[in-house]
């Protein structure tokens, strides 16, 4: 047997579990409706694939979350849907969410199952998928898609299954350790082959469980494959030694530090129950639609494990387990340390319900006023993360956050074992909880408030930008009209400016000169485009995710999915053009990257000049007639502009213009007219 350490802290409550394991694994009746809420383990809410009046089956998918942030839903029976929209479920908050309710037809009637129990044949990166759309979630804590703790991009040693179930009154684990050990260890060989086959495979399991290890040790001696062994670490009954840092610590003797993950120990761990539907999934092709419940509770006058469809109410649990509504005191939610009451029993089984106890007033502690703290330093013994409760809920009184941060508040697993010992009655995990909301509220807070700022900050930068560069091209055109002008002086006919040669020269220059701008300007300037376009994706992103958690209708998402596409378009292509800078930036190619820029300007000076030269092959009457030919050009124009013009002040000044160049026209034509003439 394997050796084993000890940990600090914790409590021995009564156990209460025998009560719950005298009958086998029960099927629970058909409940007539069924009620999948879209948001039952850690990750964004799934957004239904079906809509109101569609017949689904059995095993059918219903929801998809978005990728890499949750798993699918299934249809846990086949029926038809009734509706889609709010209803009440188990939640600390009380709130209801977004549901599919499914009327059952009572025909279970399945879809086509896509089984594979060769799963070594296939790639990984396919079983992983296969998983996540098979609605494969943690079924021991908070609900963690499988699938994302088994892609670990790290070396993996040891694989950590968790069989301690550790809180009183639950027995799911220890029933299907005792009737499906041998299907559970085919769900711990699809995980090793995933983890790249771990060198260690250890079950840790508590040792009131006498039955479950001896159905695993005969389990284990029956497997052919000797060479990956798998080895149990039997501890002593201590709660709350199921919690993840704990079981790591009494099965290697390591330490998990404060903020880090198992994953950088070499260490993935595993629910018994996850591995157990992991087999189901990949072997049987059957997705998660169902999961062992227990029930319990001496409101009941009888208890038991049941195969409960995700989605059955409550009632329907309580129902078979004959409810006795006059001696129930409280309804709670998984074990009494760290369960949630819940408010009624018209609330809907999800993927994490592993419990439901139905107290009477003999299992429910009296509710007595807290008093003051007397020093006495219970919950510091009893506490299992080796945590100062005292300090900690001095400061949550005082909202002294950051104090709390200080004394590692997000160590505290919320066990409830410092409530439990505390003499003065102080609910101290209820401070602790309200203490990590806060926490988390104002991280939230400056979160926004810093890109709120960072915008204003990018805003303000691309705004002075864009005035250094307007008044560049107002000097570059000051200067062209000065050349312009000093080349018509020197002149001999003073004709129309626009036909000089040495202006047109210049001008040319002058726009070469200010379209031209050095390679760290147009960095800089990409820079800040790629900075604030990925800020407007990011924000598109988050306003999509909170538009799809709010059940927003299928037009706003569509304008939500367009514009944080239009906002990732625009990221590419500053992406891209960045990157060409860069590949084009370098000391033997410094003068390449404003070739481009030079061509255009060499060709404008080159058209300049052979109009130039163009002209000065002219006859006099020619170059007048061309001059005429400008000047009715330009007034064509300006023709075509006053009539689009709306403006007042803009049409004066067009009209002004029209005027100077229709005299100027006018004075040319009468100068043509007497050369003519011989005046």
């Amino acid at each position: 047997m394997r050796k084993v350490w000890q940990t600090p802290g914790g409590i021995h409550p009564a156990e209460n579990k025998l009560q719950s394991v005298q009958q086998p694994i029960q099927p629970l009746p058909l409940p007539p409706r069924l009620w999948v809420a879209l948001n039952q383990h850690a990750g964004a809410v799934a957004k239904p694939l079906v809509a109101v009046g569609e017949r689904v089956l059995k095993g059918q998918m219903i929801a998809r979350p978005q990728p890499d942030s949750g798993t699918a839903l299934h249809a846990p029976s086949s029926g038809t849907v009734v509706a889609i929209g709010p209803h009440p479920i188990a939640h600390p908050s009380g709130l209801p969410a977004d549901c599919i309710e499914i009327v059952c037809d009572g025909l279970e009637q399945w879809i086509d199952r896509d089984r594979h129990p060769d799963y070594r044949s296939l790639p990984r990166s396919e079983l992983l998928v296969m998983i996540s759309e098979r609605g494969v979630a943690g079924l021991g804590g908070a609900g963690f898609p499988t699938a994302i703790k088994l892609a670990s991009d790290r070396p993996i040693e040891l694989l950590l299954i968790n069989a301690t179930e550790c809180e009183p009154y639950i027995t799911a684990d220890d029933s299907l350790l005792r009737e499906r050990a041998e299907q559970m260890l085919v769900g711990i060989d699809i995980a090793s082959y995933l983890l790249g086959d771990p060198a260690e495979r250890v079950i840790g399991i508590e040792d009131n469980k006498p039955e479950a290890i001896a159905a695993l040790r005969t389990a284990i001696a029956a497997r052919s494959d000797k060479a990956a062994a798998i080895e149990l670490a039997i501890f002593p009954t201590k709660y709350p030694s199921g919690g993840e840092k704990q079981l790591i610590q009494i099965v290697t003797g390591r330490e998990l530090p404060s903020g880090a993950l198992p994953a950088e120990l070499g260490i993935v761990c595993q629910n018994v129950g996850t591995l157990y539907a992991l087999k189901r999934a990949i072997v049987d092709g059957e997705p998660l639609i169902s999961r062992i419940t227990t029930v319990t509770g001496k409101a009941c006058l009888r208890n038991g494990n049941y195969e409960t469809l995700i989605g059955t109410p409550v009632s329907a649990l309580l129902g078979h387990n004959q409810l006795q509504p006059q001696r129930l005191a409280r309804l709670i939610m998984g074990g009494p340390m760290m369960g949630v009451a819940l408010p009624s029993s018209e609330l809907p089984t999800v993927k994490t319900s592993n419990c439901f106890i139905a107290a009477d007033a003999s299992e429910v502690a009296p509710e007595q006023p807290a008093q003051p703290c007397i020093r006495c330093g219970l919950c510091a013994e009893a506490c299992p993360a080796s945590l100062l409760p005292q300090q900690l809920y001095w400061h949550a009184q005082s909202q002294q956050h950051e104090k709390l941060e200080a004394h590692n508040l997000f160590d505290c697993i919320e066990c409830g074992a410092c409530s439990y010992v505390c003499p003065s009655n102080i609910p101290l995990v209820q401070y602790f909880r309200a203490g990590k909301g806060e926490i988390r509220q104002q991280r939230a807070e400056k979160a926004k408030s810093d890109f709120a700022r960072e915008r204003f900050e990018f805003r303000q930068q691309r705004l002075e930008q864009q005035e250094r560069d307007k008044q560049a091209k107002r000097e570059a055109r000051k200067l062209a009209a000065e050349q312009a002008k000093a080349a018509q002086a020197q002149g001999d006919n003073g004709a129309a400016e626009d036909n000089s040669a040495a202006a047109l020269i210049a001008a040319a220059q002058a726009r070469a000169a200010a379209r031209m701008a050095s390679p760290q300007q147009q960095r800089d300037k990409l820079t800040r485009a790629i900075t604030s376009s990925r800020a407007r994706l990011q924000a598109a992103e988050d306003k999509l995710t909170q538009a799809q958690h709010d059940g927003a209708d299928h037009s706003q998402l569509q304008a939500l999915q367009a514009a944080q596409a239009a906002a990732a378009q625009k990221l590419q292509l500053a992406e891209q053009k960045l990157a060409e800078l860069a590949a084009t930036d370098s000391a033997s190619s410094s003068d390449a990257s404003a070739a481009p820029e030079l061509d255009a300007a060499s060709r404008a000076i080159a058209k300049a000049r052979d109009s130039a030269a163009a002209r000065e092959a002219m006859s006099p009457s020619e170059k007048m007639a061309s001059d005429l030919a400008a000047l009715d050009k330009r007034l064509a124009k300006l023709q075509e502009k006053l009539e689009l013009c709306e403006d007042s002040e803009q049409r004066q000044l067009l009209e002004s213009s029209a005027a100077k160049l229709q005299a100027k026209r006018d004075a040319l034509h009468t100068s043509s007219q007497g050369d003519q003439h011989g005046i």
